[in-house]
């Protein structure tokens, strides 16, 4: 993240539940670095750590903290593919950009279990989540996108209906559901902070409160900061939402969008099995979703809704808590302890942006919403590219960033008016 305001995390259930991690260091001075990571979030260390288990000599800048953009901030849900399936990509792109892209669609949920494991990371790891479907329409649409994932070899896949359904969430909103068995939810704040500490165990170092104000391209790349500056023979930005007038280039193509996240006070384990008896993660089918989880100490993480542009509503729990109300009516006398909200980075295609600018800076941003598992995906392949194994990272490279209409001026206002045509659709039942 390169935002020029410092800051520590913002008040959440996250960051009230991390795991202890120590304040880094502000960088002070003149170094140098085989590789220098701009964003320490899900992308950035996730290419950092993928970079240190190589060797490789690596420094990441973050503004605020580890984790303090929509890493610290998500929905905590391990969601399969791409924000767009393979479908749409195969209708637009071609049969082989959806094949290479289909082949990596659940990659990034098993790089997840793995640094889970390999570096024990305690991060209240779940398995299970689960797509709803709330009118005949969408219930089909769930069918279809299963026999999709079964082509791309993704088996671990059941339909529900009727009593099946409220097996796993009793609520009235739903016509069936589709599970994917090998999803899961966790606390991403505390899975990044796990994910930082590996790193630093390799080697690696983490300097926050250091935001980049200046990116002087070259061979080498010299960064410059407030206190300091980095010469690295390779870079990698990583700010996504949260990158901020350091490079136009990767701004003018993507739009910060707001998502609003409430947590209820620890419920009785009596009423959790009543509303969600196997505690899967869930999202419904609409364009503008509903998500919701429980969280280790029993809460209900409810988020919903988008802000385009990044605003934040005056009263988050008041846009949300309806949404929850509406879903599980019993819980209109459970208290809300936590609200807040956070940016993630939507492309109009709604699939990621990677790419390389003067051969040696390197990005990956723009996961509309899928941001979990493809971050995990992106460091992996950012490793593979910088030690000269580019197909998988020219894959999604090979992508068109395409402009949305009207410019910066009015990307906002028209995506709003088509969010809220497709919300209209979702209401109808279209």
């Amino acid at each position: 993240m390169t935002s020029s305001a410092c800051s520590e995390h913002v008040a959440s259930y996250y960051a009230a539940t991390a795991n202890p991690s120590p304040a880094r260091p502000t960088l002070a001075g003149d170094i140098e670095c085989d590789v220098c990571v701009v964003g320490a979030g899900f992308t950035g260390i996730s290419a950092a750590l993928h970079l240190a288990e190589q060797g490789v000599q690596v420094v990441v800048l973050e503004a605020a903290r580890v984790g303090f953009g929509a890493s610290g901030r998500n929905g905590g849900q391990i969601v399969n593919s791409y924000s767009r399936d393979m479908d749409v990509i195969e209708a637009k792109y071609g049969s082989e950009t959806a094949r290479a892209l289909g082949d990596m669609a659940f990659e990034g949920n098993r790089i997840i279990r793995k640094r889970i494991a390999q570096y024990a990371i305690q991060c209240d790891l779940k398995d299970g989540n689960l797509f709803a479907a709330c009118n005949d329409k969408q219930m089909q649409g769930l069918v279809e996108h299963k026999a999709l994932w079964e082509r791309y070899g993704h088996h671990e896949l059941e339909l529900l209906e009727g009593p099946a359904l409220k097996r796993e969430v009793n609520s009235d909103r739903y016509v069936g559901a589709l599970v994917d068995h090998s999803g899961g939810h966790l606390h991403p704040l505390n899975l990044v902070l796990g994910e930082a500490t590996a790193f630093e165990a390799l080697g690696g170092v983490i300097h926050e409160q250091t935001p980049v104000l200046e990116v002087r391209h070259g061979e080498p790349v010299v960064l410059r900061t407030p206190q300091g500056t980095v010469t690295a023979q390779r870079v990698v930005m990583a700010g996504n939402a949260y990158l901020q007038g350091v490079l136009p280039e990767l701004e003018n193509r993507s739009m910060p969008c707001g998502t609003q996240i409430i947590t209820t006070e620890p419920l009785p384990e009596t009423l959790r099995r009543e509303l969600m008896p196997n505690d899967m993660a869930v999202e419904d089918c609409n364009y503008l979703l509903d998500y919701y989880r429980f969280t280790a100490d029993g809460r209900l993480l409810y988020g919903g809704g988008v802000n385009y542009g990044g605003q934040d509503p005056a009263d988050i729990a008041a846009v949300i808590r309806p949404k929850l109300l509406k879903t599980f009516p019993s819980l209109a006398e459970a208290n809300i302890d936590y609200a807040w909200s956070g940016n993630f980075l939507m492309t109009l295609s709604r699939l990621p942006q990677f790419g390389r600018l003067n051969g040696n800076v390197y990005y990956a941003q723009g996961y509309s919403g899928h941001g979990v598992t493809c971050s995990h995906l992106a460091g992996r392949l950012i490793a593979e590219v910088m030690r000269g194994e580019s197909e998988r990272f020219d894959a999604f490279a090979g992508l068109p960033h395409l402009p949305f209409p009207g410019g910066r001026l009015m990307r906002v206002p028209l995506s709003a008016l088509g969010a809220w045509y497709y919300s209209l659709r979702d209401r109808l039942g279209y």
